[in-house]
Formats: structure tokens, C-alpha cells, sequence
């Protein structure tokens, strides 16, 4: 039988997950679906994503296309799927698609929010947000925010990675803004690097912190290697992937961050 393409969207809960992508050791979100629609299938069916998150990360709408043989609709399989897996990744859809879409390369933007709280409770301590201690001056954050816009060098906001031909990345929109619960970070662009948006929370909430003045953005962005003290990692609890635009697919995207 020929083999339809389809696309999942879906969301989940990263706090007990190794990351996306299927790793050597550990329990992985990418793993858990192959292994569920390869038993529906009867058969071995690879699974690709969007695009990584890592470990303790969220997606509120991550996607991901396979081939599947079995004749069955896009609601079957979405009900099958859904009934294999844990509670901790929710099945929002699944789209049947032509053969040229590629849930990775047919992705033009990605958009990320963190979620920052100004105290702790019994439901924010282990995942959604992220309670970092410091005083935040949002008025002084806001003013390092334009330096980031457009296309720039982010080797030194990400960890080194020998696979990747460059490390260019172009960021179209970024905010900081105040929320009832603390402040509400977001930022799109067509692709980002490994730890790089944990890497850019961190530095804005450091030098917020440290009263550095917004000239210092642009030397960080020159340099090759991450500064440890000014460019420190923040925790993945507070990150989630919100959102990947597919503008040849409209069908699939509601939630859009202009």
C-alpha cells in the first residue's frame, strides 16, 4: 500500500523527558511516539520534529511529520496514538499531508516563551516558570532587547556544535514584558542553536541584575565563545516552544506572534 504522509501537533510536558530528539540513554518525546505508532503500524515508522528542545524544555505546539502504510484517517490515527502514550504529551491533531512537507525544513519561524515568576509556589516549582532570585528591571532589560534583533553571530549564546556549518541566526521579534504573576519573555526567529534562548534569558536577567548598561550586548554578540558570567544558561523549566510557522501550510498554525 502507498504510504500517506501525515503531521502531528502536539504538546508536552518536558519536566521528565530526556529532550525531542531520541538520545542513547534516557526517555525521550520523539521515542515514545515512534515506538507507539510503530506498534499501530506493525511495522518501524520514523518520527521527525520541528526541531529539538531539550531536556526539561516544554512544547505547547511542537510538530512532526512520518510515513505512514496502514489505511486509516487522520482521526484514527490521532485517537490510536493518543491512547499509547503517557498523559505527559497530548495529541492536539494530526493533518494529512503531500509528500513535500518536511516538519523540519518547511518551517520558516519558531517561537519561543519563558515564563518567569516573581515567587515560588507548590505549582510553579518543578516546571512552567522559573523563580530566579534577582531583582528584574524590566525597563533596563527591555533597552538590550534591539541589540538582538536581525541577523547575528550566536556562537557565544549556545554550546558549541562541530555539525553546524554556521551560526547565523536572524530574530525578527523579542519582548520582555510584565505579567500578574512576574515577567514574560518571547522571541522568534527562523532557527535558533542548542541552549541559545536559555542562554539569551539568562544574560538579560544578569545584567539586569548587575545594572549593566545596554553597549554591552553588542561586544558579547562578537564573541566566539559564551562568557559564563554574563551569559549563564537559565533553567528549562520556564521555556516552551510556543509555536512554528508553516507559511505554505496555513491550515496548520493558529497561534501567531507578530
Amino acid at each position: 500500500m502507498l504510504k500517506k504522509r501525515y503531521v502531528l501537533k502536539l504538546g508536552y510536558d518536558g519536566t521528565d523527558f530526556n529532550g525531542w530528539q531520541i538520545q542513547p540513554r534516557g526517555r525521550t518525546v520523539q521515542e515514545e511516539i515512534e515506538t507507539a505508532l510503530s506498534v499501530i503500524a506493525k511495522q518501524k515508522i520514523p518520527v521527525l520534529g520541528s526541531g529539538r528542545t531539550d531536556s526539561g524544555v516544554h512544547a505547547f505546539n511542537q510538530y512532526a511529520h512520518f510515513d505512514f502504510p496502514i489505511n486509516m484517517t487522520a482521526e484514527q490515527i490521532k485517537a490510536a496514538l493518543q491512547n499509547k502514550l503517557s498523559k505527559e504529551i497530548k495529541i492536539k491533531k494530526v493533518f494529512e499531508t503531500d509528500s513535500e512537507f518536511n516538519a523540519r525544513f518547511s518551517a520558516t519561524q519558531r517561537h519561543y516563551k519563558y515564563f518567569i515568576v516573581n515567587d515560588w509556589t507548590p505549582f510553579n516549582k518543578y516546571y512552567s516558570s522559573w523563580f530566579p532570585r534577582k531583582k528584574i528591571d524590566c525597563e533596563l532589560i527591555c533597552s538590550y532587547l534591539d541589540y538582538f534583533v536581525g541577523e547575528h553571530d550566536f556562537a557565544g549564546f549556545s554550546k558549541p556544535n562541530p555539525e553546524l556549518t554556521h551560526t547565523r541566526c536572524l530574530i525578527t521579534r523579542i519582548s520582555f514584558d510584565k505579567t500578574e504573576e512576574g515577567f514574560l519573555f518571547q522571541i522568534k526567529a527562523n532557527r535558533f542553536l542548542h541552549n541559545m534562548v536559555r542562554r539569551i534569558v539568562g544574560c538579560l536577567i544578569t545584567l539586569s541584575d548587575k545594572k549593566y548598561s545596554p553597549e554591552i550586548v553588542p561586544e558579547l554578540l562578537k564573541r566566539k565563545q559564551s562568557d559564563q558570567k554574563l551569559v549563564p544558561s537559565a533553567p528549562p523549566n520556564g521555556l516552551f516552544l510556543w509555536e512554528v510557522l508553516y507559511p505554505d501550510y496555513p491550515e496548520l498554525n493558529v497561534v501567531i506572534y507578530e
